[in-house]
């Protein structure tokens, strides 16, 4: 809703305000220099990134639209699979858990709690270090350590749409100028005709300018931000997921592990702790 809600504004506020300055609105309307200017930066767009970063790309709009997925019901179901798989593991031993972290899209476990096991880098994240501490005899550090490297990897990869449209929003001006520039090549080859006639190409090719500005600034530079606040916050899911695992390595219950994970989240978003101690009683 936001999004829609930022976009209303920034482009009626302009609209607005240059109708409000006795400007013509249709003078705005250049189809050629927007192909030029949008066409240009898709294409460099494309040139620039591996296919999996521009499906990637793609694929986060509809969260940058609508809002995102990781919200305080996705924070409280993966405190609430933490404690599960810890619960029963101290109750029945590591080894009552190698069914459930062999195959997290069959797990009764992770079957309580659908939107985990429907994002499956998470669900393996959560099943790989469980399947390492009933495999192994790692400390507390050496776990840690381990998981520090794959959630900075994590996370440049989930930053990887945001910095791919941030640079087409840089490269935007760029193109607004090209686009200007040849509209300026199209006066000169009208410069003899009439006043109000050379008049309209130069207005045409300021609007290239002002349209690779605006685009940059007011919708794609955006959209590159939201999609960067978005990769936080999927990241502190799995911040989370290490800070309940390395503090049951380290001897505490599952109550109290489950605590430490919480305590790792953002304030806005936060559960507070009895929501969390009532959904894993529930339990």
């Amino acid at each position: 809703m936001l999004f829609f809600i930022g976009v209303f504004i920034v482009f009626g506020s302009m609209l607005y305000g240059y109708v409000m300055s006795h400007g013509q609105l249709m003078a705005l309307w250049q189809p050629w220099e927007i192909l030029i200017i949008i066409g240009g930066a898709f294409g460099a767009f494309l040139l620039s990134n591996p296919w999996h970063i521009i499906m990637d790309s793609f694929k986060a709009m509809p969260q940058v639209m609508f809002g995102g997925k990781v919200n305080k019901a996705m924070y409280m179901d993966v405190l609430g699979l933490i404690y599960d798989i810890l619960n029963k593991a101290r109750r029945e031993g590591i080894m009552a858990i190698e069914a459930d972290v062999e195959s997290p899209s069959k797990s009764a476990l992770f079957s309580r709690y659908p939107a985990v096991q429907a994002n499956e880098p998470l669900a393996h994240f959560i099943a790989d270090y469980f399947r390492i501490i009933a495999a192994g005899n790692l400390t507390s550090f050496e776990l840690e350590a381990l998981m520090d490297q794959e959630i900075e990897a994590r996370m440049h990869e989930l930053e990887h749409p945001a910095n791919a449209v941030g640079r087409v929003a840089d490269a935007l001006p760029g193109f607004g100028i090209v686009a200007a520039v040849l509209g300026i090549v199209i006066t000169m080859g009208a410069i003899d005709g009439e006043l109000a006639e050379i008049g309209a190409h130069v207005a045409a090719a300021l609007v290239g300018t002002f349209s690779g500005v605006f685009l940059a600034y007011g919708f794609v530079g955006p959209v590159s931000s939201t999609m960067r606040h978005l990769a936080e916050d999927e990241i502190k899911l799995y911040e989370a997921v290490k800070s309940c695992i390395v503090a049951s390595l380290n001897g505490l219950p599952p109550q109290l592990a489950v605590e430490f994970g919480r305590k790792s989240l953002f304030v806005y978003d936060r559960p507070t702790f009895l929501e969390v101690e009532s959904k894993v009683r529930g339990r």
